[in-house]
């Protein structure tokens, strides 16, 4: 990477370090002239709200000064840029989950974790298209990170194994929320009893028994049960259930 270049990703990775932890930071001299009419949580609301409902691709820097009634370029006196943006909107969203109770069972809060994360991502659902490597923490997302891991303290698990069994269901949610977005964006189109009113009998006639003996018997029954390509409400329940007796029994 050119020094330049490196020097630029530097300053701007420190940019974003500074506005996560805005509040944590020593307050810097303020500098002369009017207050801004807005704060930065404000421009990271009005962004979470276009994002609801326009998704990623559509949120741009422009539009979100639209949204607050401000000039483009007057938005850079708040966030640096799109990517900056983007990670501040992942931190908030994150801020709005409470600690898991720490009175329930201990297979009900590794449940939590799962459920809860699925749930952030079906509210949410740009969050599937924000890239999880490398993720800069911010102060809400570390929090919940402390969260789940009081959680699971003291059941047994190494540091390194309380991390992984965090990642696992957390992956696991993830997928399973992919689906459950893929599904409601579908049957916005077209109901998923009419779509197999019209794809089953179209597959009985295509799907020649003696040749997929299992999946098309399988598979019928799966779509006449939910009327429906899957189930990700049950398949959540049903796989989650037994990621966290995995985890259990591995344990004892």
């Amino acid at each position: 990477m050119p020094a330049d270049q490196d020097r630029e990703s530097t300053a701007q990775a420190a940019r974003i370090l500074e506005l996560l932890w805005r509040e944590s930071l020593p307050s810097k001299p303020g500098a002369r002239g009017p207050k801004p009419a807005l704060t930065v949580d404000d421009v990271v609301a009005a962004a979470v709200a276009l994002a609801d409902c326009d998704g990623l691709a559509k949120l741009t820097i422009r539009a979100v000064a639209t949204r607050l009634g401000l000039r483009a370029m007057s938005l850079y006196t708040y966030v640096p840029s799109k990517d900056a943006l983007i990670v501040l909107m992942v931190d908030a969203v994150a801020a709005t989950d409470p600690p898991i109770p720490a009175d329930l069972p201990v297979r009900e809060r590794m449940i939590a974790v799962a459920t809860r994360i699925r749930s952030e991502l079906i509210e949410h659902p740009w969050l599937l298209e924000v890239s999880p490597w490398r993720q800069t923490l911010g102060p809400a997302r570390t929090r919940r990170y402390e969260h789940q891991l009081a959680a699971i303290e003291g059941v047994g698990l190494s540091d390194l194994a309380m991390d992984r069994a965090i990642a696992v269901l957390t992956d696991f949610a993830t997928g399973n929320a992919r689906l459950a977005v893929a599904a409601a964006a579908a049957a916005a189109q077209l109901s998923d009893a009419r779509w197999w009113e019209v794809v089953g009998p179209l597959l009985a006639r295509v799907m020649p028994a003696d040749r997929f003996p299992l999946a098309g018997r399988v598979g019928t029954a799966v779509g006449e049960h939910y009327q429906a390509p899957a189930d990700p409400e049950g398949a959540f329940d049903y796989g989650v259930a037994l990621l966290v007796d995995g985890i259990l029994a591995d344990v004892r």
